[in-house]
């Protein structure tokens, strides 16, 4: 069966409407061929699902599989396994290549006959596996160029579309934080109230994308221990009486994320919870005041530190104040290079997308003891920033 391809077309059917017009595509591919003319790259391999689909429109499932997009000066390829049919072709920018199984290593064939052997290539140093990078050197035998963070600096600046996307993603989270807190109630378990709030914002996502993809939106209600951690997974614990509560909605929107975080008691709040509350919301506001353009990264958390300080509670802090939005996941993208951190020196600037997110977590056996955090959006403009989370914050509105 010698004759059976490494890889082929599979145009099947007709192009699918996507989450930015053709212009939106082209306008980020010229921004990336410019980087690559001044580097001297000749072709770039992108391999990460946030930059597949951020120049392309198509947003891959791996399933253990490897999944490309070739960018040269002329074209954009994106590589695909066939067990996804005509849906890569169909839901991306540009053209698509399937590879086949039967062989190993199909999917580096199909790259090397976009790209040539020998060339200057571009690739994502933070994502490409050593085992691949092995496969790369030896198919294409490259001169490999990482523009991974040239390319995360791009993403960070977003576009007016980009924005407008965001500002619905900021909207539909509010809407889940809403059935959520209307779920919420002494016995009720956390995954019943996580579902209220998921199936809301799914079904607001349907009614305002018709066109879109519908997957990954997500919520996290965590109750008493359970909100110690951000990414504390849902449980089947039912709500008491006087515990503390964290909100935490995520629509997902053709792969761009957005987010609503909040604490909330139920029923009452003792007094040495409330003092914890009280001093995160205080650290929560001072950070708003603080995202402007020029403004430094890690000076901005260094502000909020020793704010924090001053009442004894940098040692509770959990992470860093905030991050960039755009495409990303719990499981995919990331822009490293714009977070509220002290090792991040980024400048803000009008265009960027972050959130503001102090976080105490007060350990069991102290009084108050659970996770604080509360998070909005904003937006960095010319005269300031705007904020674009609606839902309301701290103990004179979350006590439910």
């Amino acid at each position: 069966m010698t004759d059976r391809p490494a890889f082929y077309r599979f145009d099947n059917g007709p192009k699918a409407p996507l989450p930015f017009s053709s212009e939106e595509y082209e306008g980020r591919l010229a921004r990336l061929r410019a980087v690559m003319a001044e580097a001297g790259v000749e072709a770039v391999l992108f391999t990460s699902m946030h930059n597949i689909a951020y120049y392309s429109g198509f947003l891959y499932c791996a399933f253990g599989r490897p999944f490309g997009l070739v960018v040269t000066p002329r074209t954009s390829v994106v590589i695909s396994a066939g067990i996804d049919g005509g849906q890569p072709a169909r839901r991306c920018h540009g053209e698509a290549l399937t590879y086949t199984d039967w062989a190993r290593d199909n999917f580096w064939r199909a790259v090397a006959h976009v790209t040539g052997e020998g060339r200057v290539l571009g690739f994502e140093g933070d994502h490409l596996t050593v085992a691949q990078r092995a496969a790369m050197e030896s198919f294409l035998a490259p001169v490999s160029v990482d523009i991974a963070g040239q390319v995360m600096a791009l993403r960070m600046v977003k576009s007016p579309a980009e924005i407008a996307l965001i500002r619905e993603g900021a909207r539909i989270a509010d809407l889940g934080g809403a059935a959520i807190r209307n779920a919420i109630g002494r016995g009720v378990r956390e995954i019943d109230v996580a579902m209220a709030g998921r199936d809301a914002m799914e079904s607001e996502i349907a009614r305002s994308f018709p066109d879109a993809e519908y997957r990954d939106t997500w919520v996290w209600f965590q109750s008493g221990l359970n909100t110690d951690g951000a990414h504390n997974p849902v449980t089947s614990r039912a709500l008491q009486r006087g515990d503390i509560l964290s909100l935490n909605c995520f629509p997902m929107i053709s792969g761009y994320y957005t987010a609503l975080e909040r604490t909330l008691f139920l029923g009452e709040v003792d007094p040495a919870s409330l003092g914890f509350w009280q001093a995160n919301v205080a650290a929560h506001e001072l950070g708003l005041s603080l995202l402007r353009p020029g403004a430094r990264c890690n000076e901005v958390t260094e502000r909020l530190n020793a704010f924090y300080a001053e009442s004894d509670l940098l040692k509770y802090r959990s992470f860093g104040y905030g991050h960039s939005f755009g495409v990303l996941s719990h499981y995919y993208g990331r822009e490293a290079g714009l977070e509220l951190r002290e090792d991040i020196d980024t400048v803000l600037q009008p265009g960027m997308v972050i959130s503001m997110e102090p976080m105490l977590t007060i350990p069991e056996g102290i009084p108050g003891a659970g996770g604080y955090r509360e998070h909005d959006i904003l937006i960095i403009t010319e005269e300031g920033a705007e904020n674009i989370t609606g839902f309301p914050y701290g103990p004179e509105r979350n006590v439910v």
